[in-house]
């Protein structure tokens, strides 16, 4: 689930390519100097802050939830100011997220074109994701005048109990399972009933081909919503994918982050029976309807990676560019069936007006190109005016990939699955390793088609 604007990240020196942050999770309760106090902790602990934000605290009791990235260059600094400010009588629930030592330095040439650069700071292992966890633009239960819920207290209080739960969520732990109320299951029956009905019509080969699948394996179906933790075990299985519980909005730099490990934020909370048509944001509906489906094909998995790989430490210019392709393709993509034209993009999957009208003559309809696609202007408040239809999945990760390569990103990274981290081929000896394994795997596809003949 990601929000529309770009947005900045934390640096480190791309010349070393040491990775120089650390972030500071705490709680204060409210009262008069509370940051003053814990500014001058981190002063006493010798450290220098790069950035501090703030948040209503979601906790019991009144108070505010503080991330502060710190200039660290040893763990020893590092526990340091965590026992500073553990100190304070006012602060609570301190906790750190660090990888100091991740990154050791370039080699080469790639030095020499990296040395003043900044390269934003992007997660390195799976367990990194858990920094983006109360890292949201807006959170789930804070919800703006025109929300067709915002004047429900009761509704309100039910997101934010949702939401606390993703707030808790850290990496190999079981997701939240929710107990849906009737209402909700309701809505929820309502969304899905009129959607069904309209897929086989509108709707790609490949979602229809997975959505039945859906329906055998994580009890899809009209009468109740599906348990996030019983499709991320679907998908692992059929691509690698897996979901991962959110409070709201991502920024589009840790959204697309997150894909390079192939994890998808989604929402849990439903939206408000009053308008069971209506949402002006993701939820449920969306992301389990519009997003999930896909993600089980292997090509569309690719794709979205894809996207996800080229964000790690891109530039904030081109973070806005790959933010803008994901929308295009992922959000409201199109895609040519023999003669036809298919529906692919999750926002036209989970909304009935928009599915039919985007597949009509009234919208302008462009081939997939990226370097055109990434700056092509569009609303977020009405039907897209102009639609980007790709021929092929594989054929849209291939432009991709081409597009990839005019990026400003001085190095080049790849995942590993074994270890779900990934990887900066950024020495001799990195890439010397990488191309043994590719050897290794080429051999094995030699001897394959061997006993094929």
């Amino acid at each position: 689930m990601q929000s529309n604007p770009a947005a900045s990240g934390t640096h480190y020196d791309a010349l070393t390519m040491r990775e120089q942050r650390t972030t500071l999770f705490f709680s204060v309760q409210d009262q008069i100097g509370a940051l003053d106090e814990c500014l001058h902790a981190l002063m006493a602990a010798s450290v220098s802050m790069t950035r501090i934000e703030s948040r209503p605290s979601k906790s019991a009791e009144p108070g505010y939830d503080f991330f502060v990235d710190i200039d660290a260059s040893t763990k020893e600094v590092v526990q340091r100011a965590i026992e500073e400010i553990k100190r304070i009588k006012i602060v609570r629930d301190v906790r750190f997220v660090s990888n100091l030592g991740a990154l050791p330095p370039a080699e080469g040439p790639a030095a020499q074109a990296m040395a003043g650069q900044q390269v934003p700071w992007f997660p390195r292992k799976i367990s990194d994701l858990d920094t983006f966890a109360e890292k949201v633009l807006e959170m789930g239960e804070e919800l703006s005048s025109d929300h067709p819920g915002a004047s429900d207290p009761v509704y309100r209080r039910r997101r934010l109990a949702i939401v606390q739960k993703a707030k808790e969520y850290r990496t190999g732990q079981p997701l939240p399972r929710i107990e849906y109320t009737e209402q909700e299951k309701a809505t929820w029956r309502q969304v899905y009933t009129r959607l069904r009905e309209m897929y086989p019509k509108y709707a790609c080969r490949e979602f229809l081909h997975v959505f039945p699948l859906l329906e055998q394996n994580c009890a899809y179906g009209p009468d109740d919503i599906p348990q996030i933790e019983d499709i991320s075990r679907f998908l692992k299985d059929c691509t690698g994918f897996t979901l991962r519980p959110v409070m709201g909005l991502l920024t589009p730099r840790d959204f697309l982050n997150s894909l390079a490990f192939r994890v998808f934020h989604s929402t849990q909370y439903i939206r408000h029976h009053s308008d069971p048509y209506y949402t002006p944001e993701p939820d449920c509906c969306h992301e389990l309807l519009g997003h999930v489906p896909l993600f089980a094909d292997p090509n569309f998995a690719e794709l979205a990676q894809e996207i996800g790989l080229a964000s790690l430490g891109a530039s904030d210019e081109d973070i806005e560019k790959l933010a803008t392709i994901f929308w295009f393709t992922a959000e409201f993509g199109l895609c040519r069936e023999d003669t036809s034209i298919r529906a692919y993009g999750a926002g036209l999957l989970s909304s009935f007006g928009e599915l039919e009208y985007a597949l009509t003559e009234a919208p302008e309809k462009r081939s997939f190109e990226p370097s055109k696609t990434a700056i092509q202007k569009y609303p977020i408040t009405q039907f897209q005016p102009v639609y980007f239809v790709a021929d092929s999945f594989r054929d849209a990760t291939s432009k991709l990939r081409e597009f990839n390569t005019t990026m400003k990103r001085p190095f080049q990274v790849r995942y590993n699955p074994y270890t779900q981290s990934v990887e900066v081929l950024n020495s001799k000896d990195k890439v010397q390793h990488f191309a043994r394994s590719i050897s290794n795997e080429v051999q094995l596809l030699a001897s394959a088609l061997e006993q094929l003949q």
